[in-house]
């Protein structure tokens, strides 16, 4: 990785008051450093840290995921229950999950039109609402 990527991984952690550590700093730059945004799992990203030369164990990833989850830096999508996807897009949109290959990508927003949802139990309220659409080939 480059120092433009470390930079841009140490500014991110920076708007959200995050100690830059070297392993939050290394992945960070490998979510941001280049200005694209990520649908990653735990297990994509330790695999892209070692690819990098980074030494992160999967637990660390799995920790810092959560941290960047609870600074508000990424948003956590889960798909069939057990498997999170983290995105570095934070904003409310939908999502396609592709069933043959396991990929999580953004859906075109402009379509989707939800015009009404039960309401909340008592004492309770909607906190968020996630969309995805499952795709598979024909």
């Amino acid at each position: 990785m480059d120092t433009a990527q470390h930079k841009a991984g140490e500014e991110w952690l920076a708007t959200a008051g995050l100690r830059p550590t070297r392993q939050r700093v290394a992945l960070a730059a490998l979510l941001v450093g280049d200005g694209k945004n990520r649908h990653v799992t735990a297990e994509s990203l330790h695999l892209a840290s070692q690819d990098a030369g980074e030494a992160v164990s999967l637990a660390t990833v799995y920790n810092t995921l959560r941290a960047f989850c609870e600074a508000g830096l990424v948003q956590e999508v889960t798909v069939d229950g057990s498997k999170s996807y983290f995105d570095t897009r934070t904003d409310d949109h939908p999502h396609f999950y592709w069933e043959d290959d396991g990929r999580l990508t953004d859906a075109p927003a402009d379509d989707l039109e939800i015009r009404r949802l039960p309401n909340a139990p008592k004492g309770t309220e909607i906190a968020k609402v996630d969309v995805v659409i499952r795709l598979r080939r024909r």
